[in-house]
């Protein structure tokens, strides 16, 4: 007892090292969202820099994800106020609800929308002043080729290879509903990553992609954009979207963001988008310079907020980094266990543990966390941004597989002889598992635990996808802006992190397992 005793007491240490030592700072204020592409972090940083301008501590949840992922966030109150366009907003989030927005002066045809929304406590601003549509664009010399100048004259070509962006695949006013619009035969079509897109493009995998029309990558990647002769397309005019509650709750901070409607035209637009793409220049300084020439207003150190040095940004991701993996990794450990023993002591009530958790690992890392939004923020807890609990609750749900399974697998493994001496010698079942079980098991136990822990830190990258940090932050934006320095920014560091948890559990091999053991299976 002597060894479990001592271990039981270092265990409890590092549990309270691990969950209450505070490693990052939540800020608990207004909250901007953005989507996954360049023009909407430019807006977000307008917004946010419009806010810091109103004296309001504000947090900018970067790149979260589509359509869906933002406008649950805001329903929810996890964030208060992002950019969207009015035919997303007809087509995709009010959809069946009223008429599609296809006019040629949307402003006229707010209202409906307005009510529709203010039904679910959103807000809706007038527009900024640009539309950004929708677009088919393929490479100028592939597209002059093969004679092709119009949505069209597509399909003459069953044999293009199309790919288009996962959003875009499903939308009403997608890939559905433009082929049969059109009347498009081609089967080659793929749904990937808007900004890997691009890349299959220029490698000539795929004859065309979806585009936004006040995108720096069609002069950036010298892309023609095919004409919509049918007008299949709905106008997408920006605008904001925001909780209602803002107007008692924060009406100035309402009045300062809304100054940006009618501001922007497309011609600024897509200079800005240039800038924060092709140019490289931070989404913070673009928007600051266009606030201070546009509305004279004088933002001082905020538009270089978000500019620090490389060191300060990784410490900053490091930190976020791990506050995802250390309390999602202890959560899992402190019910993976306990779950591996039963599953273990229990053989029908076992394979139904190991089914449920093998069952959870199957699912798609990004449809776990999109899931988890909803029944999050239904609880009043944060489910996107910095300390997502949805992120933190999905890493949880991923790590259990390895714990669960090694715990089981290390106990079944024991030799029935050295059992059954044990319950010759009169030992209860609890002092049995405690004092030889779990010793016996434990090189199985903590080579799951590691493995959980490893898998943890690489799947923690993906947090980014709803805010939460860390250093798939980083990773995400270098596939966004193409900057391979930023990847590796993020997937260094991630892979320095694993490698430290392995050296750590090196070391506590030595301070768990017993020294017959080791003795017996030397490391």
């Amino acid at each position: 007892m002597k060894w479990l005793r001592s271990r039981a007491a270092l265990a409890a240490i590092s549990v309270l090292a691990l969950t209450l030592v505070p490693l990052s700072k939540r800020v608990d204020g207004f909250r901007v969202g953005s989507k996954k592409f360049t023009e909407s972090v430019v807006l977000g940083e307008a917004v946010t820099l419009m806010a810091r301008n109103a004296g309001v501590p504000v947090l900018h949840a970067r790149e979260l994800g589509g359509t869906r992922v933002l406008f649950e966030a805001l329903k929810s109150g996890s964030i208060d106020v992002y950019a969207e366009y009015t035919g997303t907003i007809a087509e995709e989030i009010l959809a069946g609800s009223q008429p599609s927005d296809r006019s040629p002066s949307p402003a006229a045809d707010l209202e409906p929308m307005r009510t529709a929304l203010q039904r679910l406590g959103i807000g809706l601003s007038e527009p900024l002043g640009f539309n950004n549509g929708y677009g088919i664009g393929m490479l100028e010399e592939r597209a002059r080729e093969l004679r092709i100048e119009t949505l069209s004259d597509l399909a003459s070509h069953p044999d293009l290879a199309l790919g288009f962006s996962s959003e875009f695949m499903d939308r009403a006013d997608g890939w559905p509903a433009l082929r049969q619009a059109y009347g498009l035969p081609q089967p080659n079509v793929a749904g990937m990553d808007h900004d890997l897109a691009y890349r299959q493009l220029t490698s000539g995998e795929i004859d065309g992609v979806d585009v936004y029309t006040t995108d720096a990558d069609i002069e950036y990647y010298g892309l023609r954009v095919l004409e919509d002769d049918r007008a299949h397309f709905p106008r997408y005019d920006a605008v904001l979207l925001y909780r209602l509650d803002l107007a008692t709750r924060a009406p100035e901070l309402l009045a300062s963001i809304l100054r940006l409607e009618g501001t922007l035209d497309e011609r600024s637009m897509r200079a800005m988008n240039a800038k924060a793409r092709l140019e490289r220049i931070p989404e913070s300084q673009v928007a600051g310079s266009f606030l201070e020439d546009t509305l004279s207003i004088d933002m001082g150190d905020a538009r270089d907020a978000g500019t620090k040095s490389v060191g300060a940004r990784i410490w900053r991701r490091t930190l976020e980094h791990l506050q995802l993996v250390r309390l999602s990794f202890v959560l899992a450990v402190l019910i993976g266990l306990p779950l591996g023993v039963l599953a273990a002591k229990a053989s029908r009530l076992g394979a139904v543990i190991l089914g449920v958790v093998g069952v959870i690992q199957t699912i798609p890392a990004l449809a776990l966390l999109v899931l988890l939004i909803q029944p999050v923020a239904a609880l009043g807890l944060p489910s996107v941004g910095a300390g997502s609990v949805a992120a933190i609750a999905a890493l949880f749900l991923y790590s259990l597989l390895p714990i669960v399974r090694n715990t089981c697998d290390g106990l079944r493994s024991l030799s029935p002889d050295l059992q059954e001496s044990a319950r010759a010698l009169g030992l209860p079942a609890s002092s049995r598992l405690l004092s030889i079980e779990l010793p016996l098991a434990s090189r199985t136990i903590l080579a799951g635990l590691k493995t959980a822990l490893v898998l943890n830190i690489g799947f923690a990258t993906l947090g980014a996808l709803i805010g939460a940090g860390g250093y798939g932050q980083p990773i995400l934006t270098g596939i966004r802006l193409d900057d391979h320095g930023l990847i590796l920014e993020g997937a260094v560091p991630a892979a320095a992190m694993a490698l430290a948890a392995q050296a750590l559990f090196s070391v506590l091999d030595r301070v768990w397992i017993p020294k017959g053991l080791r003795l017996a299976n030397p490391a």
